[in-house]
């Protein structure tokens, strides 16, 4: 009883903020709900899986959107996973040593983009990247024209091939098909605009990895690392070989919640680019807003929703999967 009276509050707020909010929009995405009154009304019917064939299953824009988010959100985590954890890792190695003056100083100014609101930081990265921003004039000193580069919808890999010469895309590419995109776009790589959301979102994201770094680094016994320097081992050694086989739960766990956070980017995608240019920054969680709140058509709020369901079970799966590979040995 006491046990359940502690938990009732937070079970209440969960059960009328997440689960039912998750069950309602599950029904709306198997029903034909058009967005007026009650999505239980009687004028609802159900459609079963229709929206999700119309977005993943039917040729047409739903899936080629739904399909470009996608090839878009995963050049974002394979940049950003990789990156904000190996950067939050360093930093929380450069905050842990002892000889590090000001490290209180250190620690709380890296983590201040992490309490501060994500639409005020994207709003200034918006002021950094207009065309009068500071960013295009220091690239207009350099012969770059900002603004024409930012809005080009060419992915990286795609402006480097053109930078060599190849401008066209080879027969066999251009000509197969996979999922509604050509394996030519699905190769693109991030857009320099997408660049500058993973640049974003990885300022702001490592400090929380910093802080979940430095407490298990100084969990770590100083007499490993002095035991391993004895022993002639490098620093680099040490790090690599003793302190973050030490810390290997938190590296999982960080790794974890960054693949989830970059599957669900949205608020700086909302507030910067709305998908743009050319689609190369849409994701799927921006995507399923759009689908539901802007597009028109008879069952759009339930493609929206399908498309949300959609992503929820992929990230379920990857989370599954990752948690698959980074267990112990022994645990397999």
């Amino acid at each position: 009883r006491a046990g359940w009276t502690f938990v009732a509050p937070q079970a209440v707020v969960l059960l009328l903020f997440v689960v039912v909010p998750m069950l309602m929009a599950l029904w709306v995405s198997v029903s034909d709900w058009s967005g007026r009154g009650s999505p239980f009304s009687a004028g609802v019917n159900f459609v079963g899986l229709e929206n999700y064939d119309t977005v993943i299953g039917s040729d047409g824009l739903a899936r080629t959107d739904l399909m470009t988010s996608l090839r878009n959100n995963f050049y974002y985590v394979l940049i950003v996973v990789p990156a904000q954890t190996l950067v939050a890792l360093g930093l929380a190695l450069v905050l842990n040593s002892p000889v590090l003056r000001l490290r209180g100083f250190f620690r709380t100014s890296f983590y201040f983009p992490a309490v501060t609101s994500s639409v005020a930081i994207s709003v200034v990265f918006i002021f950094l990247f207009t065309d009068s921003g500071s960013v295009n004039a220091v690239l207009g000193l350099v012969g770059i024209d900002g603004p024409a580069w930012l809005a080009d919808a060419r992915g990286t890999l795609h402006l480097l091939l053109g930078a060599v010469g190849v401008s066209e895309p080879p027969a066999a590419l251009a000509g197969t098909e996979v999922m509604g995109l050509s394996l030519w776009d699905w190769m693109a790589g991030p857009s320099v605009a997408m660049c500058t959301l993973i640049f974003l979102v990885t300022w702001v994201t490592i400090g929380p990895y910093k802080l979940m770094f430095l407490a298990a680094l100084q969990d770590v016994p100083r007499e490993l690392e002095e035991a391993a320097t004895i022993d002639g081992a490098s620093r680099w050694q040490t790090i690599r070989r003793v302190v973050v086989p030490s810390i290997r739960p938190t590296v999982v766990l960080v790794v974890t919640l960054g693949l989830i956070g970059t599957w669900q980017v949205f608020d700086q995608v909302y507030v910067i680019s709305k998908g743009d240019p050319g689609k190369t920054t849409l994701t799927p969680a921006y995507l399923s807003y759009d689908q539901s709140f802007n597009a028109t058509g008879t069952n759009h709020w339930g493609e929206g929703a399908a498309i949300a369901f959609l992503l929820f079970a992929l990230i379920v799966v990857l989370a599954a999967l990752q948690r698959v590979l980074t267990r112990d040995r022994k645990d397999r």
